[in-house]
């Protein structure tokens, strides 16, 4: 089965891979069909993307610092590495701005692009509670130009396997970053 990859800022996967986070928000992207995300993939590796301005402009200031401190993500030009990937646990999708307010402490977003992205088009985004596993083997690609652009999922065609590797966060580490979202939800 091939694989499937799931684009993102760096640094947002940085924190995913760090464990600093546990959600995934989602808006989508303007190469997508009617620009509107859906969560096709419950299993993904992460695609991490450095080349969006917005990064330093839309996270909150104490993780900038964390944008210099970024590994090279690829190991040489054309190439793409992947070190992590995604199980979807769960998938909500906000509809109202004050509940999306309250998952301020479980993301690096800051609220200005918060509110621009809720805003954006159609009111609402998707937030995705993801278990985050760093794989047992790097997986190495070539960039392919169709891989390019403002779109969320890419196909790996060139590349079959299986998803394995340890999960970044414990059971009970992830148990709670599951609580944090539920209880943010409820209010």
């Amino acid at each position: 089965m091939p694989y499937v990859a799931f684009k993102e800022w760096a640094i947002v996967c940085d924190a995913l891979a760090k464990g600093t986070q546990a959600i995934i928000i989602r808006k989508g992207g303007i190469a997508e069909a009617g620009g509107e995300f859906r969560p096709d993939h419950s299993r993904f590796l992460l695609y991490p993307t450095q080349f969006h301005e917005q990064q330093q402009q839309g996270i909150k200031p104490e993780y900038a610092p964390h944008l210099e401190r970024l590994p090279e993500v690829n190991p040489a030009a054309g190439m793409l590495r992947f070190t992590h990937f995604c199980e979807v646990v769960a998938v909500q999708h906000m509809r109202d701005l004050e509940t999306a307010s309250r998952l301020d402490r479980l993301h690096i977003w800051n609220e200005a692009l918060i509110r621009q992205r809720f805003a954006y088009r159609s009111p609402g985004f998707y937030v995705l509670l993801v278990r985050v596993f760093q794989l047992n083997q790097e997986i190495d690609a070539i960039e392919k130009p169709e891989y390019a652009g403002c779109k969320t999922w890419v196909l790996l065609d060139e590349l079959d396997g299986e998803y394995a590797g340890e999960p970044v966060l414990n059971d009970a580490e992830f148990e709670a970053a599951a609580r944090q979202l539920r209880d943010a939800l409820l209010g």
